[in-house]
């Protein structure tokens, strides 16, 4: 009798699916949860198992966003705005990346998106510490979902969330290395990164004028900004540079009639704030935050909240989490990027809109072509290949060894938006 039972039993489990995730909020299956990744310090998780017809989830790759800012959701603004399988609207979206990958989305640093930090200590100060809390994040997340551990990985990223990312891709990387954590960490993309902030604000100038947006006249005075901008970050004034930072974004504004940072192209209308009277420190924070509209902060902290069962306010700490980071927020990590090239076996993508002034693509090739890599010169004489995309020009890539650049056309700041063709081509390249 007991040998009938346990032959029933086994064969009962035979139609059992491998996973039994949870229905979260939209189509397929998810799961989601925190991870107290120090004392005081809560992060937020949410994965949308893949829609790909395969017998096991675990076929596919699993890919890792992290929005910009910092401070901008990526469990909100990343996914209801760019790459989930749904839009703001809640129709489903054509190009969502669910439908070929596993995608993990991560509100980072804590005190972003649904992420807590439940006093002062839980906020972080520096981009070192940022990777450590992620690490701690994976950590948990493997806790919870041990069968991703040997599935290939993928950190993908935009603005700010480049800066965290590269970080966190190299501690990661040598955490794998040590044994220390169990995973198939393969690879990290760059997406419109805040690797270099003076080479990126030092294009500025030259960018817009090319561009037909200012002309000689504002040319000279945006340049004259920029050459006080680098003076402050030469003698280590990072907080000053921030502010300073801040000024020149808005004083462009005000030239422009508010030309949008994020694409240049972009329909605009004109408004009098532009055109009033400037002070240093005025808030650049609104341009790389990626709040989204009044629409989606309801969304999140209506039937998302309600779906996820939370019961925390999205986004209500992403002031402070940018406010903890000024002093951190115009120093560059380029070291990081030479050290994965040079260090690691990772594939490192680095990917511009070339309708982005934020981060613009003179900005992005300028740090990339100083870096101290060991092939370098061999990279830059490199031949340029066509991003096609259904017979169509996307944009253009060169690479070599374990370094990937793309320029992509018809796209700003958000590509996987932007030009969602592109970024599929780019992602394919990233996971093969």
């Amino acid at each position: 009798m007991e040998r009938l039972l346990i032959c029933i039993f086994t064969f009962l489990l035979c139609f059992v699916p491998e996973n039994i995730a949870k229905k979260g909020f939209g189509p397929g299956e998810q799961e989601w949860g925190f991870v107290q990744v120090r004392p005081y310090a809560n992060m937020f998780w949410w994965l949308y198992y893949t829609t790909a017809d395969v017998k096991s989830y675990y076929e596919k790759p699993l890919i890792i966003w992290l929005q910009g800012g910092p401070g901008g959701s990526s469990t909100s603004y990343g996914n209801f705005e760019e790459l989930g399988p749904l839009d703001i609207d809640l129709y489903p979206r054509n190009y969502t990346w669910v439908k070929n990958y596993n995608v993990l989305f991560i509100d980072n640093p804590v005190g972003t998106g649904f992420s807590k930090a439940e006093n002062i200590s839980g906020f972080v100060k520096t981009n070192a510490q940022i990777a450590n809390d992620l690490l701690e994040c994976i950590r948990g997340f493997y806790k919870e979902l041990p069968k991703f551990k040997p599935v290939p990985t993928y950190i993908t990223t935009e603005s700010y969330g480049g800066k965290m990312g590269a970080e966190f891709a190299l501690v990661w990387n040598r955490a794998q290395n040590a044994g220390i954590i169990e995973s198939n960490l393969k690879g990290v993309a760059l997406g419109d990164a805040w690797i270099s902030p003076i080479d990126s604000v030092m294009t500025w100038a030259p960018y817009l004028l090319n561009m037909g947006v200012i002309d000689k006249e504002d040319f000279k005075e945006i340049e004259a900004d920029t050459k006080v901008l680098k003076e402050k970050i030469e003698t280590g004034k990072w907080k000053e540079a921030t502010d300073y930072t801040s000024y020149m974004q808005a004083n462009i504004s005000r030239k422009t009639y508010n030309v949008d940072f994020y694409n240049i192209l972009s329909k605009i209308y004109l408004c009098s704030h532009c055109l009033s009277p400037l002070s240093a420190g005025d808030p650049i924070f609104r341009y790389f935050i990626q709040v989204g509209t009044q629409s989606l902060y309801d969304l999140m902290n209506g039937p998302v909240k309600e779906a996820l069962g939370l019961n925390i306010t999205h986004i209500i700490q992403s002031g402070k989490v940018y406010d903890f980071l000024r002093e951190d927020f115009m120093k560059p990590v380029t070291n990081i990027v030479e050290q994965l090239l040079n260090e690691t076996n990772l594939n490192v993508f680095v990917y511009n809109g070339q309708l982005d002034l934020i981060v613009d693509t003179p900005g992005t090739l300028r740090w990339i072509e100083k870096l101290k890599w060991k092939h370098i010169d061999t990279w830059k004489t490199s031949k340029r290949h066509p991003l096609i995309s259904q017979d169509i020009i996307e944009g253009y890539f060169k690479a070599y060894h374990n370094l990937r650049v793309y320029w992509v056309n018809r796209a700003g700041h958000m590509v996987p938006a932007d030009n969602p063709a592109a970024m599929e081509v780019i992602l394919q390249h990233l996971t093969t």
